[in-house]
């Protein structure tokens, strides 16, 4: 890599560790391709990233997950090697639909479903069309869509002003400032050289298509009644607020907490804080 945005030593030593410990690797899933980052073994946990991120954001939290469990890590459709999507502006459902490919492909029968930010949305997309794969299901601070009546032109202004963004600055440009909104100001700077890392990354045709979802689709469409389910936000998340993620959480009616010391990206800022919630989670999964 020659861009300094790239060369950090905190993502140095993240790059080394990628490679030996959180790898890259791709399945076919009919047409389509989806790359992934695996670790660990037992029981299976599967990741899904946010709008700006990749599978590469989960490596501190996976690698520690991945101590006692079988930890997968996604590239959503459009991100990473993974190919996008046919349609144009994709909905949470068409998401859920390259997910369950995705599963079937690596023999994933039974799994603790984590989805942060948009990938929450996708996650509750694919519990709510009543697929039997997750057996729980996490929601980390939820994007919740602005495809409702009420935010629907709210929603077009903000789908114009990303891809404008996008258009004007590129994913390494969007990146410099990036970490700004994603984390608590008292984040370190690995952290943050995490955030613009990947952001640096982001495929524009994977990205728009993951706007116009986002902007046009709403996760109150998708209420996740069919397993055991909860929601978590970083305290200090500006983005999809606590106050945002306790109301989603009251509407579907699931437990809420908060994650100390965390902004939106709460699982790149506080990975073994975010590891140990999993990991509560996964031992109800198998005690009951």
């Amino acid at each position: 890599m020659t861009d300094s945005l790239l060369q950090t030593d905190d993502m140095s030593a993240a790059s080394r560790l990628l490679d030996a410990g959180f790898a890259e690797r791709s399945v076919s899933v009919g047409d389509a391709m989806v790359s992934y980052r695996q670790c660990g073994s037992g029981p299976v946990i599967v990741l899904l990233h946010g709008i700006g991120s990749g599978a590469a954001s989960w490596l501190h939290c996976g690698m520690e997950l991945g101590r006692e469990a079988q930890v997968v890590a996604w590239n959503a459709p459009g991100y990473g090697n993974s190919t996008g999507l046919p349609m144009a502006q994709p909905s949470a459902a068409d998401y859920a639909v390259r997910l369950e490919q995705f599963l079937a492909a690596l023999g994933i029968q039974e799994c603790l479903l984590v989805g942060h930010s948009l990938g929450a949305m996708m996650a509750a997309a694919y519990v709510a069309a009543g697929r039997r794969r997750v057996a729980q299901l996490l929601l980390l601070s939820p994007a919740q869509g602005y495809g409702s009546e009420a935010l629907r032109e709210r929603g077009a202004t903000i789908a114009s002003e990303r891809l404008q963004a996008l258009a004007a600055l590129g994913p390494q440009g969007m990146a410099q400032n990036s970490s700004g909104r994603m984390l608590s100001p008292q984040a370190g700077e690995a952290a943050r050289a995490m955030v613009r890392w990947n952001m640096a990354r982001l495929n524009p045709d994977g990205y728009t298509q993951a706007v116009h979802m986002l902007c046009g689709d709403d996760i109150h469409r998708y209420v996740p009644a069919a397993v055991p389910a909860a929601v978590y936000c970083g305290a200090a998340d500006v983005v999809t607020t606590p106050q945002a993620s306790s109301t989603l959480a009251e509407a579907f009616h699931l437990p809420f907490g908060l994650i100390d010391a965390a902004g939106h990206a709460c699982y790149v800022e506080q990975p073994a804080a975010v590891a140990a919630v999993i990991r509560q989670h996964l031992k109800q999964l198998f005690q009951d």
